[in-house]
């Protein structure tokens, strides 16, 4: 069985990579550029046997030869930029163009099933009531006052993929997974905004704490779960929310200062006030991506995941400080390597 990985550079697509190679698939990806099927090899195992091909979410050219003779698509690749753009359509239309790219692509190469990396951010966001728990009936609300670029992308891509799917999939079968936030260990020096987030804490890159809250879940769990919707039945037409709950940037770091101790000397324990962050947010493009996330809690549920494909999460405490470790590995921790601190980090 041939499958194709878009956006294999990607945090997310490279442990898909590495899922579907462990288990015996043969898997070709996608990349802008030849030069960059080197980045992708150093972010996998010695030895992986990978194939490339060259296509860009912006143009149609490509696609047709990356589609060519495989049985199942995980299309990965999305834009997630460290800020919200200045116009929305830089970040939307792409997200929205490219997957209808790869799903004619994927119909036309006679691929049975596709499945699509959407986010949970198409799913719980823009709402008035946050009391709930939400699932995969729920969609995000593209009037709501929080919603972002990033996450107005992701529901956009996702409903024109699943309009894709019923007006002209041609019999081939759509799954999508919408994960929270994904933490766990990096495979490059290229971090998601949540991993980096992570090594802020631990480089003492961030003074004090927002009061945000976060949905969590392991970058090794979202990759499984991608490869059990490929293959099972019953996740044909079916989204899958996956989280493993949800926890606090404070609690996070007070995680990281119980149990690393000295390696985590530099992670603060003071918040700050919403106020704060507010009016920071009038002239910094980072602190008003957060805005709309001070105080609030979004619960998910993953028991569709759990009973439809048997599907579990591991805890947080495991994701956040293999999370560490990653960074330690990489070299990208200040203390790392230092007075022990290294060998508690990779402990």
């Amino acid at each position: 069985m041939v499958v194709l990985v878009t956006g294999g550079s990607g945090y997310v697509g490279a442990h898909c990579i590495r899922a579907l190679v462990s288990q015996g698939y043969k898997v070709r990806t996608t990349v802008r550029s030849p030069g960059r099927a080197q980045s992708v090899r150093a972010l996998l195992e010695p030895g992986t046997d990978v194939s490339f091909a060259v296509a860009d979410l912006t143009s149609d050219a490509g696609w047709a030869a990356a589609a060519a003779g495989c049985d199942a698509v995980l299309h990965v690749a999305s834009p997630f930029p460290g800020k919200s753009p200045r116009r929305p359509d830089d970040l939307i239309v792409p997200a929205r163009e490219g997957t209808l790219r790869v799903l004619r692509a994927a119909r036309d190469a006679g691929v049975r099933r596709t499945v699509l990396t959407s986010s949970f951010a198409a799913v719980g966001y823009g709402h008035r009531d946050y009391s709930r728990v939400f699932t995969e009936a729920d969609w995000s609300d593209p009037d709501g006052p929080d919603l972002i670029a990033y996450s107005r992308s992701k529901l956009v891509a996702e409903r024109a993929a699943w309009d894709f799917a019923e007006r002209s999939g041609g019999g081939m079968e759509l799954a999508v997974i919408n994960p929270v936030g994904i933490l766990g260990p990096p495979l490059g020096r290229e971090l998601s905004v949540y991993v980096a987030v992570i090594g802020q804490l631990l480089n003492g890159e961030l003074p004090a704490l927002p009061r945000l809250n976060w949905g969590v879940v392991d970058v090794r769990d979202v990759a499984d779960l991608h490869v059990r919707a490929m293959v099972a039945p019953g996740a044909a037409g079916e989204r899958f929310v996956a989280t493993a709950g949800t926890t606090s940037l404070p609690q996070i770091a007070g995680l990281l200062r119980a149990r690393l101790g000295p390696a985590a000397h530099r992670v603060p324990d003071r918040t700050v006030p919403d106020w704060v962050v507010r009016l920071s947010a009038r002239v910094s493009a980072r602190f008003a991506t957060v805005v709309p996330d001070l105080g609030v809690v979004r619960e998910a549920s993953s028991v569709k995941a759990h009973e439809l494909l048997g599907w579990q999460a591991r805890p947080i405490e495991e994701t956040v400080l293999d999370t560490a470790s990653g960074l330690a590995a990489l070299g990208l921790l200040r203390d790392a390597g230092a007075s022990g601190s290294d060998r508690r980090l990779r402990s």
